[in-house]
């Protein structure tokens, strides 16, 4: 009895009832808690520390009945493993369970610093109490600091490096940084160093000291702004095409069809950034909103570049040192003339608009075809925007898409040997749906200007036409809603459509 009796005096004067409710109080609160593994071990600490402190007691208790002395060696013992789990205890509880809760996010660091200072001052008061004398403790606690200061002169440079880091809060957890060679988000700030993850999958573990003897760039931060970063694509033309009329192809093309992971503010720019004895050196300049999709975006502006200059006929430069030796003949000449226009009397004859044609016509028509290349995701036309060609694919497939109130929905898919656009084209209407490649895709372009002087020699035309457009119409708004007596509406169209091809046209 005298045994459990001083067991019991030695937990009251401990304080290890507090220790222990404050626990079971912390550790519920912490299971939804974030902080994973990390939040864990210093939870496995502080248990340790508190079944120390528990072990302590009857230990403490039976020696006091033997000796005094061990007795009082236990009980300092105890009283500061309890202070400490105390101090480790009300860390979890305040950085671990509420913060969070209140949305409040203190650095690791500063965290550590709280609840170190915590602890010292709880174990100096505890020892205090118990008659420990503190004079000789402090006093060899600064020589041995001293000794590990200059021990430890570059571990401890780190340790203030990370702690400077955290306190004035110039670079975060999430911010894309660019240190020396080394580009990378920052993951974690530690005590000795701050770990990156770069765009390549590699994490590379930099000491906090060169952190702040480096000059670092943090990527995409601006005040008051999101956070974004900007790219440069480089590309060269032939510095015989006017620079004005390279920068409008490629604005053009670019503004047709937004790019994921591209910024609309600032807007793209394409800029002349230099001029030598044989090009023109452009660049494209634009926003990112992933610093860590940059090689990605880059690749698709690239190619959307590219297509573009392809389009207009706009050929990228080649070094002025390259020089191509080709025996050239009118025989071969004639040969790639002949094989070109084979190809495009071909993609006329397969438009189902066209196949009544005469070949003298077929052949005046392929005069006024345009080659004209499309990347993986461009706008070919818009819904709503004016008319000026027909379009005839030869390779890859495009989607057909109309307005839904605020979305747009694909209403059909079109390849090779199909047309679109020639209804507004022949009636000077709108374009009444989206075309957007589904692939790369080749076309070849048919101005206005031809179907004017075709429909003014043949004037039986404009009826085949109006016929075919009709089907196409009716076809396209029973995707949106139901319609009924679809030869009556086929017919209003054709009559509707008739009357507006020749008045656009002006045929009598």
């Amino acid at each position: 009895m005298q045994v459990l009796h001083s067991i019991l005096n030695e937990a009251l004067s401990q304080g290890t009832p507090f220790i222990v409710l404050m626990l079971l109080i912390t550790v519920p609160l912490l299971r939804r808690a974030p902080g994973g593994s990390d939040l864990r071990a210093r939870l496995r600490f502080v248990l340790l520390l508190v079944g120390f402190h528990c072990v302590l007691l009857p230990a403490t208790g039976v020696a006091s009945a033997l000796n005094a002395g061990i007795a009082k060696d236990l009980r300092v013992l105890g009283s500061v493993a309890g202070a400490i789990a105390g101090a480790g205890i009300a860390g979890l509880l305040v950085f671990g369970a509420l913060a969070p809760r209140l949305r409040l996010a203190l650095p690791r660091i500063v965290q550590d610093v709280l609840i170190a200072a915590i602890g010292i001052f709880a174990v100096f008061g505890t020892a205090s109490r118990a008659g420990v004398d503190l004079t000789g403790i402090v006093a060899t606690g600064a020589v041995v600091t001293a000794v590990i200061g200059l021990a430890l002169q570059d571990t401890l440079g780190n340790v203030v490096g990370g702690l400077a880091l955290q306190l004035d809060n110039t670079v975060r957890v999430g911010d894309w940084i660019r240190v020396a060679d080394v580009t990378g988000r920052v993951v974690e700030i530690r005590w000795r160093s701050t770990s990156i993850e770069t765009s390549s999958w590699e994490t590379v573990i930099l000491p906090n000291s060169l952190l702040t003897r480096s000059q670092v760039v943090v990527l995409g931060r601006r005040t008051g702004e999101s956070p974004r970063v900007r790219r440069s694509v480089a590309f060269a033309v032939d510095f015989r095409t006017p620079p004005t009329q390279v920068i409008d192809v490629v604005l053009r093309a670019l503004a047709l069809h937004p790019i994921d992971n591209v910024a609309t503010n600032p807007p793209v720019e394409c800029i002349l950034s230099n001029l030598d004895a044989s090009t023109a050196s452009y660049a494209v300049r634009f926003w990112i909103l992933d610093a860590g999709r940059d090689s990605s975006t880059d690749s698709v502006m690239r190619t959307r570049v590219y297509f573009a200059l392809n389009r207009a006929g706009i050929p990228l430069a080649i070094p002025a040192h390259a020089v191509f030796l080709t025996e050239d003949s009118k025989e071969r000449r004639r040969d790639k003339e002949d094989a070109e226009r084979a190809r495009r009397v071909t993609a006329l004859s397969e438009i189902g608009l066209l196949r009544d044609l005469s070949q003298q016509e077929h052949a005046e028509l392929t005069d006024w075809l345009q080659r004209a290349p499309f990347a993986k995701g461009e706008v070919l036309t818009r819904e709503g925007a004016d008319a000026h060609h027909l379009y005839l694919i030869t390779k890859g497939r495009v989607s057909v898409r109309t307005k839904h109130g605020t979305q747009d929905k694909e209403v059909a898919q079109l390849g090779p040997g199909e047309c679109f656009g020639e209804m507004s084209l022949l009636t000077g209407e709108p374009r009444s749906a989206t075309i957007v490649a589904l692939t790369e895709v080749e076309c070849y372009r048919l101005h206005a200007d031809a179907f004017r002087r075709l429909l003014e020699r043949r004037g039986d035309l404009a009826a085949q036409m109006a016929a075919t457009l009709a089907e196409r119409r009716v076809a396209l708004l029973s995707s949106r809603e139901q319609l009924a007596d679809h030869k009556t509406l086929v017919a209003n169209a054709e009559q509707d459509l008739l009357d507006k091809i020749r008045s656009f046209f002006r045929l009598e």
